[in-house]
Formats: structure tokens, C-alpha cells, sequence
């Protein structure tokens, strides 16, 4: 998958990639409701997973040719074809800019315009950033799984709240 929209590329990985990639994924404040923090090696492990299994991208700043984000966008599994599974992670320099935004909306764009998916569903324990995001990206809440996860970093049970969108042009049949 290869978007453009004005400020960002949503791209598949590139073994360059490794430092900015290790920058976002190691930066405990970006990872305490994801998972622990990685090391270089867990960086680089995850990294070559991506590049051979395209299943989240790179999202490139196009002004500074800057990776600063990681865009999941794939098949849930277990579902029916069709309905997918999106999700961010942003270097937290370039938090509250509208990035995490601007890719997701291009992806469910795409996937609904492209790839005539269904449904996109998004799933996450912080109640206050990301939930806004799903938000405001026209997904609607179908769920809240009451002390379904352990958070990473404290160690206490979490809701994890569950989103999605439906396709528009879907949703009369």
C-alpha cells in the first residue's frame, strides 16, 4: 500500500527505517498503554516482520522525509473478509498535529474506495487520545470489554474500548 495525502506518505517499510523506528517504538511515554518499550533488537526483529509481512507501514513526514508513525491496516483475523483492523503509533514529537489523523483517515479511505471492505475496527485501552481519534475519524463505539487487558506499564486490569466504521456505501444493504 502506497498513500499520499498532503503532508504524509503511508508506505511499506524500509530497512532505512531502523532509527526512526526504534525512536518511536522505544520512547516509554509512546508505548505505556501499547507495550514495553522495545530495545534495538525487538526494534529491528519487528522491523524485518513488517517489511516481510505488510501488514503496518511507515508514515513519513513528506517535508522532513521523516518516518514518524507506524500505520496498522490489515485483515482482522478470526472475522469475516472484509473487516480490518487500523491502528497508530506516532513518534511523540509529532503528536497533536493532526498526523495520526490525516494517514487513518487516507487508510479507511482507501480501504473502503479500493479494497471494499466492510468494516474498520480500532481497539484501545486509552480512553482519552486515541478514543478521541476513532472519534473523530466517524467510528463508533460497539464495546467496552470491562478489565479485559493488562496495562504494560502498571501492571492493572484496563477496559479495553472497542471502535469501528462501516463502509457508507455499504450500509444500506
Amino acid at each position: 500500500m502506497h498513500l499520499e495525502t498532503p503532508r504524509l506518505l503511508v508506505r511499506p517499510y524500509r530497512e532505512a527505517d531502523l532509527d526512526d523506528f526504534h525512536a518511536i517504538f522505544s520512547d516509554p511515554l509512546v508505548m505505556a498503554e501499547c507495550e514495553p518499550p522495545f530495545d534495538r533488537a525487538a526494534s529491528r526483529k519487528w522491523l524485518a516482520y513488517f517489511i516481510e509481512h505488510p501488514i503496518a507501514f511507515g508514515v513519513v513526514e513528506k517535508q522532513s522525509g521523516r518516518l514518524i508513525g507506524h500505520a496498522l491496516f490489515k485483515q482482522l483475523p478470526g472475522e469475516q473478509d472484509g473487516i480490518w483492523e487500523i491502528g497508530w503509533i506516532y513518534n511523540r514529537a509529532f503528536w497533536r498535529k493532526g498526523y495520526a489523523y490525516e494517514a487513518a483517515r487516507a487508510q479507511i479511505d482507501h480501504g473502503f474506495a479500493h479494497l471494499n471492505l466492510h468494516k474498520v475496527c480500532a481497539e484501545t485501552i486509552d480512553p482519552v487520545k486515541s478514543v478521541r481519534l476513532m472519534e473523530k475519524l466517524g467510528m463508533q463505539q460497539e464495546g467496552v470489554f470491562r478489565r479485559h487487558v493488562k496495562n504494560p506499564v502498571t501492571g492493572r486490569w484496563a477496559d479495553l474500548y472497542w471502535y469501528a466504521v462501516l463502509n457508507p456505501a455499504m450500509q444500506a444493504t
